[in-house]
């Protein structure tokens, strides 16, 4: 029996086409299976039981981790019970919409530190009415500049509560890496606010 060339060709886009969908798919099931990577995985899972025991809330300010933190404490089943809310604030002029900064605050910055990211959790702590607030930034390459704050891999932290607003200083060891400093931004994030709720938060 003979098969018109029309039908063969129309045989190969549909079987094409399941093909690609059926690719897409399994990738899309790969990444969700990895998310979050495993070392965001181990510390929410601490962080997160800490919250729901001691019934405490937890909003979030992070700039160069992009999204990370919020998205790692969404990951665990019953999130709605303590997240508040969260603000990537990476621009200058979001700081400015959403984090009470002024046009002043942009005169002579210079980029990521202590103070700057203590003042974020405590706008946002105090926004969102959260028992912690965590806030980051840092330089998370490939580029970045000439002084200590501006090298990749180079984060400042802080955990503002009620008890007062903990910093911390990290360098990653990541170098250019900026997916690596991300991620390890998020879980240097993750890991400050363990260490307040547990008391272990130097003030």
């Amino acid at each position: 029996m003979l098969i018109s060339l029309r039908r063969i060709t129309a045989i190969a886009i549909k079987s094409n086409t399941l093909t690609t969908h059926s690719s897409n798919r399994s990738n899309l099931l790969r990444t969700m299976s990895t998310f979050p990577p495993e070392p965001l995985r181990e510390i929410v899972q601490e962080v997160a039981t800490l919250l729901k025991e001691r019934k405490e809330t937890i909003s979030v300010a992070e700039t160069a981790a992009g999204g990370l933190i919020s998205a790692t404490l969404l990951s665990f089943p019953g999130a709605s019970g303590y997240y508040k809310g969260g603000l990537t604030l990476y621009t200058l002029e979001s700081r400015i919409a959403f984090a009470g900064w002024t046009e002043a605050n942009k005169v002579g910055y210079k980029g990521p530190t202590p103070d700057i990211v203590a003042g974020l959790a405590d706008h946002t702590r105090k926004t969102l009415g959260s028992t912690y607030t965590v806030s980051e930034s840092g330089t998370a390459g490939p580029a970045g500049g000439t002084t200590k704050n501006r090298t990749p891999g180079y984060v400042a932290l802080a955990v503002s509560s009620e008890k007062g607003t903990t910093t911390r200083e990290v360098d990653t060891g990541k170098g250019t890496d900026r997916e690596a400093n991300m991620v390890a931004f998020a879980v240097e994030g993750l890991k400050l606010v363990r260490d307040v709720i547990k008391g272990e938060g130097k003030l």
